[in-house]
């Protein structure tokens, strides 16, 4: 992470996720374009589900690319290329 700090834009903000291990930042750096750091964390059940019912509520959907499980390896490989333009997700169902 501190390999990305050095692009970071004057009154930028470098947000950390989540657990992460340690980081190390040279203060000239921050001071000199008034730039911050900051941690949150990855959030708890009930902002998920606050998240989940606020999908609900407006119709906020995924956008897919589905394949059957007998093209799981074919699925694979397009996530692993990069080639996917969205999710790529298993039809274990076979209703597709």
């Amino acid at each position: 992470m501190a390999a990305v700090l050095g692009g970071l834009a004057p009154n930028g903000t470098f947000m950390v996720i989540g657990a992460a291990g340690p980081l190390s930042v040279d203060p000239l750096l921050l001071i000199s374009g008034c730039r911050s750091v900051k941690g949150w964390y990855s959030g708890t059940s009930i902002d998920s589900q606050a998240a989940l019912n606020f999908s609900a509520l407006h119709a906020v959907h995924s956008m897919n690319e589905i394949f059957p499980l007998d093209r799981a390896a074919e699925a694979y490989d397009r996530m692993m290329s990069g080639k996917a333009r969205f999710r790529v997700v298993l039809d274990i169902g076979g209703k597709r």
